[in-house]
């Protein structure tokens, strides 16, 4: 009988695997039709079927994660009621709490990887509210959700490989893995694969067990982001202020200049001295409009491209950053003003206006209503057709204008 489940599980298998390269678009297989040809993919890169059998145990669809992928805070909401909610009042206190209770080691944390403290503290508190919120999803079901089906089918199968590995290695429990809808998990919500990679045993138990044990959670954060370039006593960044007349194209992801050059251009410090009294004018970053042309502007270096590839949303670097200054005590302020009166737009709104663009030759690339670089790049190239700020930004009064 095994043998007949094997040999129905790779027909399964080859079959998915042949309409992926003719390159067919077919509905999905149901669920068990999938995860059957899953497990033999899954077996076919090490995975005992003892661990399979363990791991899918009543797994099924769980339908809340495609919803919860459909709107993520940071990428759904604007970024000022993001950062009001990420940088409240009651996160910076119990921050500071937490940080004073584990000064001792957080410093050691931060010499052994330089990385400082306050920046670990702020992921720690973004991520599960310094411990307390650590998931309540089955990190099997979640993966096995995003992978069965949707735009990030991918994601969620190397994902699930990562978790079952995990499992098969002893480094967890099955019961114990619990995450976020997206499968990540513990005070620092990692993903399986980047726990795989870069989780550390710091106390030498041989667990490396970023549930329950906080010197292994520091220890595992930091040296991911020490292995993603951030470096010790080095600013993350600075709000500053433009000019009248400053050509807003620069504030692009590829156009990185040293201080000096951004300061010849006209951008000054929003607060205290000059730029290039403030840093060392041969840092190199690059300058970024959360909220378009009417909200803060942020000349932003190294180690906030370390943070985001913790996560990849602007809103969510951003507010570690200011988070980790009121941690530290420093200001952490913005002192512009955010458009409140703006609204960010919906999913259905964000295809509309990437098809609006492609319909007027400004070519967006997929109309998925993700808006990233291509996205902004056309818009840009639209804003500056029509005269107005080429600041990329996409609002409902964009919106309303293409329309």
């Amino acid at each position: 009988m095994k043998n007949l489940l094997a040999g129905a599980s790779l027909m399964v298998a080859a079959l998915m695997s042949s309409a992926l390269s003719s390159g067919a678009h077919a509905a999905p297989a149901d669920f068990e039709s999938w995860l059957a040809g899953f497990r033999a993919e899954a077996a076919a890169a090490g995975i005992s079927q003892a661990t399979l059998d363990l791991a899918f145990e009543g797994v099924s669809v769980n339908e809340r994660v495609y919803e919860r992928n459909d709107n993520q805070p940071e990428f759904s909401r604007a970024i000022w009621d993001y950062l009001d909610s990420a940088v409240s009042a009651t996160r910076i206190r119990n921050g500071q709490a937490k940080y004073a209770e584990n000064s001792n080691l957080l410093a050691l944390i931060e010499q052994a990887y330089s990385v400082d403290a306050e920046i670990i503290a702020a992921i720690w508190g973004l991520e599960s509210s310094y411990g307390a919120v650590l998931g309540g999803y089955d990190l099997i079901e979640a993966l096995a959700t995003l992978a069965y089906q949707g735009r990030r089918t991918g994601y969620g199968r190397s994902q699930l490989i990562g978790a079952l590995k995990i499992i098969q290695h002893g480094y967890a429990g099955r019961n114990e893995l619990k995450s976020s809808w997206a499968g990540a998990m513990g005070h620092t919500q990692f993903i399986p694969t980047t726990y795989l990679s870069y989780a550390i045993d710091h106390d030498g138990d041989g667990r490396r067990d970023i549930w329950n044990n906080l010197g292994d959670v520091f220890a595992s954060t930091a040296n991911y982001l020490s292995l993603s370039g951030y470096h010790r006593n080095e600013p993350w960044g600075a709000e500053v202020r433009l000019p009248a007349d400053f050509d807003y194209s620069l504030a692009d992801h590829n156009v990185k200049k040293a201080t000096v050059e951004w300061a010849a251009l006209g951008l000054t410090a929003m607060n205290g001295p000059g730029l290039h009294e403030q840093y060392d004018p041969n840092l190199r970053g690059r300058l970024i409009i959360p909220a378009g042309a009417r909200g803060p502007a942020f000349l932003v270096f190294n180690n906030f491209e370390a943070i985001l590839k913790y996560n990849r949303s602007t809103a969510y670097a951003l507010a570690v950053s200011l988070l980790s200054e009121k941690i530290a005590g420093r200001s952490g302020a913005v002192a512009s003003g955010w458009p409140r009166d703006d609204r960010p737009l919906s999913l259905a709104e964000r295809k509309s206006l990437q098809q609006a663009l492609k319909d007027r030759g400004f070519d967006p690339g997929p109309v998925d209503g993700i808006i990233g670089a291509g996205t902004r790049r056309a818009l840009r190239d639209w804003q500056r057709a029509t005269g107005l700020p080429a600041d990329g930004y996409a609002s409902a009064a964009i919106l309303n204008a293409l329309n």
